[in-house]
């Protein structure tokens, strides 16, 4: 089974799925996930529609129609009505990055994945693709997020874990790691970042 990366210690579960289990066919497991990178790897050669679209179509067998109007109701929803005919170079990162978004929405999942999804982004763009984020949370969609947004995921995170070298060092509720970490990595790296 390949997912993406292998695991190598421990378990994964998505509801009362074990990911991790090598019996479990990857692809279906995949259709209930939605996974948005730092580099928004959108394709290049296929407009925005056709980039959101692509994944219904193919993967799940959504007709054509029906993908497009959904996929246009989520561009509305992302300020991105009057881009679905254009091509990603043209659109700036905030752009491309909500794009991203929605092409993860696009398959409805159970689970959205951010890898980083501000990293690549300019400073003034950050707030826009964090206010997607928001506004997903707000709608109780579940989110696994990977980021240095430190006051972004203090005021919008319901658990933290701190990762150094790939071990959790430390776990909890935001307001616990974030105002009052018991690590010492914890602490250094917070105090770098974070206005305390």
């Amino acid at each position: 089974m390949d997912l993406l990366d292998e695991v190598d210690d421990g378990t994964v579960h998505l509801g009362d799925t074990e990911l991790t289990d090598p019996r479990l066919d990857a692809n279906t497991a995949r259709r209930r996930i939605g996974v948005v990178f730092q580099a928004y790897n959108l394709f290049p050669h296929l407009n925005v529609l056709d980039n959101i679209t692509l994944a219904p179509r193919r993967v799940q067998g959504v007709p054509r129609k029906q993908a497009e109007e959904s996929a246009r109701e989520l561009l509305a929803r992302l300020g991105l009505a009057d881009k679905a005919q254009d091509f990603p170079d043209r659109l700036s990162g905030g752009q491309q990055q909500r794009a991203a978004i929605a092409r993860a929405l696009a398959t409805e999942p159970e689970l959205l994945l951010f890898d980083e999804i501000t990293s690549a982004l300019d400073p003034e763009l950050v707030g826009e693709v964090l206010d997607v984020v928001t506004d997903l949370k707000q709608r109780g969609l579940t989110i696994l997020m990977a980021t240095h947004e430190m006051g972004f995921a203090r005021h919008a995170a319901d658990q933290v874990c701190f990762l150094e070298d790939g071990v959790i060092r430390e776990q909890g509720s935001a307001e616990q790691v974030l105002n009052d970490p018991q690590h010492s990595s914890t602490r250094r790296f917070l105090s770098r970042v974070l206005d305390r």
